[in-house]
């Protein structure tokens, strides 16, 4: 294949499409049309003379043919983009998108004034946060960086504080149900109530963790609601409802505590834990906008 310039587009766009896993969420990303970049990937694959992507209603995937290519290509690709980010340094404002990959409570609780004053002080950077709670390579998924909580980091990842240095699970149910069904007043106990659970998108469901003393406890409860984090605000209003209690971050619930919606049970048991980072990898150039939110957040 003579290599042009409508050829480097093209393969741009065909990396593009692999790591958004589809030409809508490539489009939307990229702000062009998906027709646009299917037309681009059929050129592509009309000049290599081979198919590059299995093409279903319900996913984009590369075939052995494509794979291959790609893990070729996005260094090349990533050397490029970094050669022009190192000109956006000489900017007086960085300008570019910084795509974040964070979990619910921080997308909820501490990011939103952050994220004001970051879009104030950088109008010309654009912010994308995916909202994530599976343990995920944020790195291999597109994104720039990670806010998670007390990860192993790998040998090239850096850590930087981020948000509140403590935090605590609280739990807590409706007075109704309390009268109803009794008061806890030790951790097994909640092993005799309806508990109102959470769990992650690969299946796996939160255990209840709690501390008292040095002592430490965790808890497998049973119940009638089980929900995905993107949907715990389901979960709190079940137990306002009087369907059982809720194990959830203070911050979550204390505007129900404080309404008296919500009362708080086995507050000596209540586990601390530490507040969570932001991830990034050592290992390459710090993209401008990247290295902006950094130095923000220091």
């Amino acid at each position: 294949m003579t290599t042009d310039i409508h050829s480097m587009a093209d393969l741009s766009t065909f990396a593009l499409v692999v790591q958004h896993q589809g030409f809508r969420q490539a489009g939307r990303a990229s702000g062009q049309s998906a027709s646009a970049l299917s037309e681009a990937v059929r050129r592509l694959e009309n000049k290599l003379g081979i198919r590059l992507l299995l093409r279903t209603t319900r996913s984009v995937t590369p075939t052995e043919a494509g794979a291959l290519l790609l893990s070729r290509l996005k260094p090349a690709l990533d050397e490029v983009a970094n050669a022009l980010d190192v000109l956006n340094e000489l900017r007086d404002r960085p300008r570019g998108t910084l795509r974040l990959n964070v979990p619910v409570s921080a997308a909820r609780f501490f990011l939103q004034p952050m994220v004001n004053e970051f879009l104030s002080a950088y109008p010309e950077i654009m912010l994308e946060l995916v909202v994530d709670n599976n343990f995920v390579d944020f790195v291999a998924s597109g994104c720039d960086a990670g806010i998670r909580y007390g990860e192993k980091l790998e040998q090239d990842m850096i850590a930087v504080p981020i948000g509140p240095r403590t935090q605590r699970f609280a739990v807590a149910a409706a007075p109704s149900y309390l009268a109803r069904r009794g008061i806890p007043e030790h951790p097994r106990d909640l092993l005799q109530h309806a508990c109102l659970r959470g769990k992650f998108l690969s299946g796996a469901i939160y255990p209840w963790e709690f501390e008292c003393d040095g002592q430490t406890l965790t808890v497998e409860p049973t119940g009638p609601l089980i929900v995905t984090p993107t949907v715990a605000d389901l979960a709190v209003s079940a137990a306002v409802a009087g369907h059982g209690l809720i194990y959830l971050f203070e911050e979550w619930l204390e505007p129900y505590i404080s309404a008296g919606q919500l009362q708080p049970v086995l507050q000596d048991w209540w586990l601390s834990f530490p507040g969570p980072f932001l991830y990034y990898s050592g290992r390459r150039h710090l993209p401008a906008p990247l290295r902006a939110f950094i130095d923000f957040v220091q």
